[in-house]
This record gives C-alpha cells, structure tokens and sequence, in this order.
C-alpha cells in the first residue's frame, strides 16, 4: 500500500491540513442545563424570576462546539470573569 499523497507522506498531509484548520473560528457554548416552560410561564418572568434546571448543584457542565458536545467541566473564576474547567472530553465516537 502507498502511504503517499501527492508526493508526501500521509502524516506530512494531515499535518498540513490540521495546521490550516487551526485559525478557523468554532462557536464554544457551555451548558448549565435546560428546562420547558409553557408559553404563560414564559410570560409571567420577571426580573427577581428563578427558573428551576434539569440539573444538581455540583454537576459538571456541558461544553458543546458548534453544537456538539465535546466534554464536561465546572465552572472556575479567571479573575473577573467566568470560565470553564475541563474534566472530561467525550471520545470522537461518542458525540452525538
């Protein structure tokens, strides 16, 4: 079997290819949880409000590129602002 793509090799390829992916913009999300609300729950929101997540307290987060959920993590504090610790990658084959 030949391991040549166009006069270099397979491994020379995908590296080229993975370096001019690299600068392509991707959407992160993070995921707290979700819920359902009808449309008159929906209307009767206020500003001191709380709507009750499908999720505990302490569960770890979703984080979703471009839609596609590529691991889990918590949330941390980067000194101002929020951020996202990752714990957990989901394999390739596993997103959904």
């Amino acid at each position: 079997m030949n391991d040549m793509t166009g006069g270099f090799p397979v491994e020379s390829a995908v590296a080229a290819n993975m370096r001019l992916l690299q600068d392509v913009d991707v959407k992160l999300t993070v995921e707290i949880g979700s819920t359902t609300l009808s449309l008159r729950e929906l209307l009767a929101l206020g500003e001191a409000s709380v709507i009750e997540l499908d999720r505990k307290a302490g569960e770890l987060l979703d984080v979703l590129v471009n839609g596609t959920l590529i691991g889990r993590g918590e949330v941390v504090t980067v000194g101002e602002r929020f951020g996202v610790k990752m714990t957990e990658l989901v394999a390739p084959e596993k997103r959904g």
